[in-house]
């Protein structure tokens, strides 16, 4: 497993009444060269871990109703961030929970009685799939159609991890927070079309870098040319299926 002390990555325990259990998997953690940190669930205290925060795991008490506020920042956090939520408790529980945190941000649920051994190796799991080599890419979905962007990320979410922006300054807003290994851009948007926000990342030092696909209904020659001198790595239309796009972005991560 990789040593997340090598990546300044950290998993952040989150136990309001820091039960046994939860003491006992950090300690479990760290003794695996993890960088485990138990948090009681203020919104300070995981707010300060988040630029190094890799997996938020919640054991979940019979007191959740009273942690609506954290439970909303978490869940922003996680959408922000692009990172998944272990749960450990019962059904009422995660019921009460699942009101705010839905499945999108849930990477697995542990009711009780616990069995560390597997939450340990599912833990482990996640660190191998979401750090170094290993990692799964990130794309970001970049379309004020909120509909079909949801169809996207529905397409993609179990191949990718997959941001989402209905806008420019969303877009850059979420670049300067997290890595992306590529751009999904529609052409059409308000405030900012798709050739002016692809012309944004290109002139910032930070985003410039970072490849771009459009993905959009326009496919007439006059707008394909006027975006050919920014450079984007291909220009796909909207007609396209779940397995052509699939396809699209295995090609080109192959080739990179």
């Amino acid at each position: 497993m990789p040593d997340l002390n090598e990546t300044n990555k950290e998993i952040i325990v989150i136990s309001k009444n820091e039960s046994f259990l939860a003491k006992s998997l950090v300690a479990k953690m760290e003794a695996d060269g993890v960088n485990a940190v138990l948090s009681r669930g203020e919104v300070t205290d995981i707010g300060s871990h988040r630029e190094s925060t890799v997996l938020f795991v919640l054991f979940m008490g019979e007191d959740e109703e009273d942690q609506t506020e954290m439970l909303v920042y978490l869940k922003d956090l996680v959408n922000d961030m692009d990172k998944k939520v272990i749960l450990i408790g019962e059904q009422e529980q995660r019921d009460i929970v699942s009101k705010i945190l839905t499945e999108d941000h849930i990477h697995e649920w542990f009711k009780r009685p616990l069995v560390m051994d597997d939450l340990i190796k599912c833990i482990r799991k996640y660190i191998e799939d979401n750090t170094g080599e290993k990692r799964k890419k990130t794309v970001l979905i970049v379309d004020d159609d909120i509909t079909y962007m949801r169809t996207v990320y529905e397409w993609l979410k179990d191949v990718y991890h997959v941001g989402m922006a209905t806008n420019g300054v969303q877009a850059i807003s979420y670049l300067t927070r997290n890595k992306a290994d590529l751009v999904l851009l529609d052409y059409e948007m308000p405030i900012a079309n798709g050739p002016q926000v692809l012309a944004m990342l290109k002139n910032d030092s930070e985003t410039g870098q970072i490849p771009v696909m459009f993905l959009t209904g326009h496919g007439d020659r006059e707008s394909v040319l006027s975006v050919v001198g920014l450079n984007p790595v291909d220009y796909l239309l909207k007609t396209i299926d779940r397995d052509g796009l699939r396809k699209k972005l295995s090609d080109f991560f192959a080739k990179k």
